[in-house]
């Protein structure tokens, strides 16, 4: 067991992993530069940093400021690595020139999402060997989550149900949005929690109709709709929930909103399973709203990847042609917005198993009301 007794990453099979694709990818050898890809593979967290892959050995490159943080998460990851510094960029990249040489690369990969095209350039200019261009060669290898993963997103997930239950009372005493975000945050971080996994929404009123609405200072008050989506982030790893309540008795109009965002996202949670495309899901959600009149009103994707990112593969949207497989950690969130009813979403993190999901997040979404407090 590692952080916090959770179970350990197996980093050495991550790293096979990405080298069972580099012939595919038509190189010898891979320079990671995603922050993400690197502290998948080695543990190492800092803002700054390079690593290369060759077909036996991985080698860190980072700057003098994260010098000993580097040594210790990845001798803390089990991880085996040579360990370069660089006082400036100019000295990091002699160490790159100097690698490459050493192992006589000549077809060099590189992330051409990470990179920019300047950087992609003086790097070019620098290191003598063809520069190659790949495409998801580390997400491929990071889509799905071993046991060590899975365990951080359960824990961040229970965090997170335990502090919306706290903090759901406060809706009741009229706070505005910020003051209601506010406080959930810092439930999560008295829980445990590194901090939010991303900002935290609360849209109340019309401003639930806005899927990703920036709390203000709008007041919660009876017979709004209020919109609650967040999560916490745990050891780098993330959750994601949406709750929407009604505070007091909803209306007809609320009611049946909620009613089909609900039908539609437990189907969809339903159909989630090895084999089904993430397209397919989206499908299912937008035909069950549509058919209740309501499919202009779905204006975003049911679902998407969680992991070391808020969103990441796989995808399910249109968009995309993703097939879900076991281990897969992903979203069911369809939602129902319109200005004049404001909005409903509801959202569950998902586990793909061997013949279904596992929902990660608990936290009941049978009824939509947040009933008053009795008046005396």
């Amino acid at each position: 067991m590692d952080a916090a007794g959770l179970p350990p990453h197996d980093r050495e099979l991550r790293a096979e992993r990405v080298r069972a694709r580099l012939a595919t990818a038509g190189v010898d050898s891979l320079l990671i530069t995603s922050l993400t890809n690197i502290r998948w593979l080695t543990g190492f967290s800092g803002s700054n940093g390079w690593v290369l892959i060759t077909p036996t050995e991985l080698t860190l490159i980072t700057d003098g400021r994260y010098g000993e943080q580097a040594r210790a998460e990845v001798d803390r990851a089990g991880v085996e690595a040579n360990i370069e510094i660089g006082a400036t960029r100019a000295v990091m990249t002699s160490h790159l020139r100097r690698a490459v040489a050493d192992w006589h690369l000549r077809r060099l990969g590189f992330e051409g999402d990470h990179i920019s095209f300047s950087e992609h350039k003086g790097l070019a200019g620098a290191v003598d060997c063809d520069w190659v261009p790949t495409s998801a060669v580390v997400e491929s290898g990071r889509r799905c989550k071993d046991a060590g993963e899975v365990a951080r997103m359960e824990l961040a997930s229970d965090i997170a149900d335990a502090s919306l239950a706290a903090t759901l009372p406060l809706l009741l005493a009229e706070p505005t949005e910020s003051q209601f975000r506010d406080a959930l945050e810092a439930q999560m971080r008295s829980r445990g929690a590194d901090g939010p996994s991303f900002d935290t929404i609360v849209a109340a009123g019309s401003n639930a109709a806005l899927p990703h609405h920036r709390p203000d200072q709008t007041r919660i008050v009876e017979g709004m709709t209020v919109v609650i989506d967040f999560g916490a982030l745990v050891d780098g790893y993330h959750s994601d929930m949406t709750r929407s309540f009604t505070i007091g008795d909803p209306t007809p109009l609320q009611a049946e909103v909620y009613g089909v965002v609900l039908e539609a996202q437990q189907a969809g949670v339903h159909a989630v399973r090895p084999g089904v495309g993430g397209r397919a899901v989206d499908q299912l959600c937008r035909d069950l709203i549509s058919e209740a009149g309501w499919g202009d009103c779905f204006t975003h994707g049911t679902g998407h990847g969680v992991g070391l990112q808020i969103h990441e593969s796989p995808w399910l949207t249109q968009g995309h042609n993703d097939t879900l497989a076991s281990m897969d950690v992903v979203t069911v969130e369809p939602g129902v917005y319109r200005r004049d009813l404001g909005g409903v979403r509801i959202e569950d993190m998902v586990v793909v198993t061997t013949n279904g999901c596992r929902p990660l997040t608990k936290t009941p979404k049978d009824s939509p009301c947040l009933p008053l407090p009795p008046t005396i």
